[in-house]
């Protein structure tokens, strides 16, 4: 049960704090004055989505808060979001992500707002309403076929990414080996791709290297070794006289052989020099192969030869892996087997569940000044069609006219129909479902008069089991409020500002005037008054 409420920064609403109570907590108010907002407020903190639009003008943040409680346990919930986009949930100061509040608050709070009515249109749910009428009697059953579904789409994952598939796998096989033999056909050498590019270096610059070479010789022979012969024979004149000149000698001596040696490797390099366009065409056409495997295959000559082994690998496990997958059909019959007998006896709860849920939602939905409506849940059952809420397809069918046929519930019902479709199916839920807030954002949209007032005596009816909140424009539904409070508006230092007021009982009468005539008067009291004790 929501005990305290307290908004900040969300749209016109400054800062209030409301306190609620057991029973039936009706608001009211002037249009405009941001009841809508006391609900966008409960959505944001059941983990809805929030526009940074809300966040009141000329603030940075809006802050949700709200103390609950729940099994006799005092829980505080909180949301703060930023205008940056910064989003912070906590529970009990513990800081939460917003699917983790979102899966907290939908066993503690349930919000209908006009959107709900889309939802009772949405065919996928009509299953888990009558699900969650048929409470116990499917719960075992719906939790032990849930986890053979998630075995079952595990295996069947398997099955599909080890080849199972006959098609896929001849498929996978055929790119596999088309990738080996294009590897093996290149007949790739370690290192072979650096040499080649020395190789290819070197023959685009022949003429530069031969010119530079002949330079060289030219100094070393003509120039070089000429020059220290003619020292050499000079210092040997001297040698005698100094160990020194001695020392230089031989230095000048070992100098001359390596110039020597050198003229030889130059003339070696000159004579390997030559130019061969069609050793050079071989070259780069060698090269491009090499590139074009990189490019597929892998960084490196090594790489790619790593990725050759890898995926012989892959296709010996995939033209043995047929004994494995015999091994994953095995287990998914037995699952499907399984499935089947779980979903047969879950198809027949639901079926003896759906004749319950349509008397008694005909009952409320005559309560509901819907005498000539009948309500209808239809029931498919297929047997080869495993879904997570097993074999059945559940839709809500309705017939708003005695002449009528059946129609599915999508395709006829006016919004003020809908409103009541939904109350009359939240009266039923609300004797099983163990939520203890239920809150109603303007459910009096399209129905007056008696409807009205039928409406007003349901939600009674179920805030004598819960916790009720329902924003109204009705002063039928007013009326039957256990608490009654006025949402307001006004200017505050040029602001405009909400408040909340709890009523007493004269403030709740002339409220309740207000909202039947639009003005305050003794008949209008009188009128209020009547509808109070009716």
């Amino acid at each position: 049960m929501i005990n305290t409420l307290h908004i900040k920064n969300i749209g016109i609403i400054n800062e209030i704090t409301v306190d609620l109570n057991k029973g039936f907590n009706v608001l009211t108010g002037e249009t405009g004055a941001g009841k809508t907002l006391i609900i966008d407020s409960l959505e944001i903190l059941a983990g809805g989505r929030f526009s940074k639009e809300m966040i009141r003008n000329g603030q940075n943040y809006s802050f949700v808060e709200m103390q609950l409680t729940v099994d006799n346990e005092e829980i505080i919930i909180s949301r703060e979001i930023n205008i940056s986009g910064k989003n912070m949930c906590k529970i009990n100061g513990r800081m939460v992500t917003v699917n983790e509040l979102k899966s907290f608050m939908s066993k503690v709070i349930d919000i209908h707002g006009q959107h709900d009515n889309q939802y009772i249109l949405d065919v996928s749910s009509h299953i888990k309403y009558l699900d969650e009428f048929s409470a116990e009697q499917i719960l075992d059953l719906k939790k032990e076929y849930t986890n053979l579904y998630d075995k079952y789409l595990q295996t069947k994952d398997e099955l599909k990414k080890n080849y199972g598939d006959e098609k896929e796998k001849q498929r996978r096989l055929d790119l596999l080996k088309y990738q080996v033999n294009e590897i093996e056909v290149a007949n790739l050498k370690e290192n072979e791709d650096i040499e080649l590019e020395e190789a290819r270096k070197v023959m685009l610059n022949t003429e530069k290297i031969s010119e530079s070479l002949n330079g060289a010789d030219e100094q070393i022979t003509n120039s070089a070794i000429e020059a220290i012969n003619v020292a050499i024979k000079c210092i040997e004149k001297i040698e005698d006289i100094d160990m020194e000149y001695a020392k230089t000698l031989g230095m000048l001596k070992e100098t001359y052989y390596n110039l020597e040696e050198i003229s030889r490797d130059i003339i070696d390099y000159k004579e390997m020099i030559y130019f061969d366009e069609d050793k050079r065409n071989e070259v780069e056409t060698r090269l491009d192969t090499i590139y074009d495997l990189k490019r597929k295959y892998g960084n490196n000559i090594s790489e790619i030869l790593e990725y050759k082994d890898d995926i012989n690998s892959q296709i010996f496990e995939i033209e043995n892996a047929e004994e494995y997958n015999k091994k994953l059909r095995e287990q998914l019959q037995q699952l499907e087997n399984k499935m089947s007998e779980l979903g047969s006896k879950m198809h027949e709860v639901r079926a003896r569940n759906a004749s319950t849920l349509e008397s008694k939602i005909n009952k409320e939905l005559a309560d509901l000044e819907m005498k000539n409506a009948r309500f209808k849940v239809n029931i498919e059952y297929n047997e080869n069609n495993y879904t997570i809420n097993g074999l059945d397809k559940i839709e809500f069918y309705i017939s708003t006219n005695l002449d009528d046929v059946f129609k599915p519930l999508t395709k006829i019902a006016s919004g003020g129909e809908m409103s009541r479709i939904m109350l009359a199916i939240k009266t039923v839920l609300a004797n099983v479902d163990n939520i203890e807030t239920l809150v109603f954002d303007e459910i009096d949209t399209g129905i007056s008069g008696i409807a009205a007032k039928s409406v007003a005596e349901k939600m009674k009816i179920i805030s004598k089991k819960h916790q009720v909140l329902c924003i109204t424009h009705l002063a039928s539904i007013a009326a039957k409020g256990d608490y009654n409070y006025y949402i307001s508006k006004d200017i505050i230092n040029g602001k405009m500002q909400t408040s909340i007021k709890l009523l007493n009982e004269n403030e709740t009468i002339e409220e309740i005037a207000r909202i039947a005539s639009g003005d305050i008067t003794e008949i209008s009291l009188t009128h209020a008054k009547n509808l109070r004790i009716a």
